[in-house]
């Protein structure tokens, strides 16, 4: 059987000293549409901020996302490293940044900034949920052509070879198009349509939450895992990989944040 063979390079250009990534280039991507179709949903949903607001709101996310993700990837996946190489927090080229602490990172920003201009965090998050899915699909295209984050071995007729990064160069589950697939793409649609047809406060949020938790919680057990000196045979104390670990808290959480959403309403 033939499998795709991944020779894709990871930087779109060269211009003397400066390279142009896949991976940055798709998160400007996503934060321009981000920019602009939030803005079309929170005039939809009734959303009121003056245009200098939302600027910052939304160059606050972003800076939310890249120090978050930065940061949660050196505390929940390499602490020991970076404790002893401190300075190489910094050296983003390097690569390393984590989903669930980039929304950690978002969501301290967004409540601050909410504090701030005296606005309801979730009347702002609802709206820009989809678009948090459409980014994450694009990130997970970037790790696709990175040969980054793939899958564990199969025989699937769609399986992929990473010849560049793969050091046993085995086809592999191209787990990061699963992810862009399910966390990205068919969630935002989901999350759109839910959006317009309900005014349950918080329920986008959440539901985004959960559904990213469950999806990241399932695959993960055919993506190859961080390797972690607390990983017993690939998985966290023998039982979970981190990613696995942290979306069980983002579901139990999401259960919660659901079931107040909507009792909310009724009451």
């Amino acid at each position: 059987m033939s499998f795709f063979v991944h020779e894709l390079d990871p930087i779109i250009v060269t211009i003397g000293p400066v390279r142009i990534g896949w991976y940055g280039f798709l998160f400007l991507c996503s934060f321009l549409l981000a920019y602009i179709f939030v803005k079309i949903n929170y005039e939809k949903k009734g959303v009121k901020l003056l245009s200098d607001q939302y600027e910052s709101f939304m160059i606050n996310i972003m800076c939310g996302v890249m120090v978050g993700g930065r940061l949660g990837y050196v505390l929940f996946y390499n602490f020991s490293y970076y404790f002893e190489n401190p300075l190489r927090i910094l050296y983003v080229w390097e690569g390393g940044m984590s989903f669930h602490g980039g929304a950690i990172g978002v969501i301290l920003v967004a409540l601050f900034f909410c504090k701030k201009y005296k606005q309801d965090f979730f009347a702002l998050a609802d709206p820009a949920m989809p678009l948090v899915a459409v980014g994450l699909g694009l990130g997970r295209i970037a790790n696709f052509i990175n040969g980054e984050l793939y899958g564990r071995v199969t025989d699937l007729p769609w399986a992929v070879i990473f010849i560049n990064t793969d050091p046993e160069m085995l086809p592999r589950h191209p787990s990061q198009l699963y992810e862009a697939l399910f966390e990205g793409f068919l969630m935002a649609v989901f999350l759109q349509i839910v959006l317009l047809k309900s005014n349950i406060k918080g329920l986008i949020f959440w539901l985004f939450i959960g559904g990213y938790g469950i999806v990241r919680f399932l695959i993960e057990y055919i993506r190859i895992p961080d390797d972690l000196p607390m990983y017993q045979n690939g998985l966290l104390f023998g039982f979970f990989s981190m990613g696995q670990v942290l979306s069980i808290v983002m579901i139990f959480s999401a259960i919660i944040g659901v079931s107040i959403a909507v009792r909310k309403r009724i009451h």
